[in-house]
């Protein structure tokens, strides 16, 4: 009996040795996987902070006019509004969902003079505070759409960055909050289109981190001088 227990111990040391000879071993994380779901954990920890940020009841009441432009290579930035519905809808949306009064395009396009658009993208102030005082505003989210082409030594193909910043700030000028995104592309892409896919990637953090700097920082506007 000692014996048969002996020999069934030798076999069982045998099979194991074979099977470590053979490669055998338990599964481990992939370390490409783990540290994917650590950025993943790390965004969302950063999104629900901001979002718990406490907002005045007031600041919620407030009115909010998003502009969408393109800066062309030459520097001109193209601002017709009807061409970035879906850019617009992807902040928009997620601001009305956090209770922020926005406008809609149509709306931005009744009552504000395209003139006064192209104005206000190239940093005019008065352009920016007639605007608002159009629509009754307190505060404006202007998005900023950049692309930089350039060739990639390395596999000599054009690599394009697009940039999406967006910055908030009070009908006066203040800023508020100033959020970026970028991404980049080995195609010459539709840079238009390479912004929204990069809007729709990244818009709850960005809609976070506006909302948070909005409620921290959207105190009233300094008071005008008197003359």
């Amino acid at each position: 009996m000692f014996a048969a227990v002996v020999s069934s111990c030798i076999l069982l040391g045998v099979a194991v040795a074979t099977a470590g000879a053979q490669g055998f071993k338990f599964s481990q994380p992939d370390p490409a996987q783990e540290t994917q779901r650590a950025a993943q954990a790390a965004r969302e920890d950063r999104i629900a902070y901001e979002l718990s940020t406490p907002c005045r009841s007031e600041l919620k009441g407030k009115k909010i006019v998003v502009i969408i432009g393109e800066q062309q290579s030459n520097g001109y930035v193209l601002a017709q509004q009807q061409n970035y519905g879906p850019h617009f809808q992807a902040i928009n949306g997620r601001l009305r969902d956090l209770g922020l009064r926005t406008f809609t395009p149509e709306e931005i396009r009744a009552q504000i003079k395209q003139a006064e658009i192209d104005a206000y993208f190239r940093n005019d102030p008065d352009a920016a505070l007639s605007a608002a005082r159009r629509m009754g505003a307190s505060f404006i989210l202007r998005g900023l759409i950049t692309a930089d082409a350039r060739m990639n030594n390395i596999i000599a193909v054009n690599q394009v960055t697009v940039t999406m910043g967006f910055t908030l700030a009070h009908s006066d000028g203040k800023v508020i909050s100033d959020v970026g995104a970028d991404a980049a592309s080995y195609a010459g892409a539709n840079v238009a289109q390479m912004a929204l896919t990069l809007v729709n990637e990244q818009a709850d953090e960005i809609v976070a981190r506006l909302y948070g700097d909005y409620c921290r920082n959207a105190g009233p506007p300094p008071a005008a001088r008197r003359k």
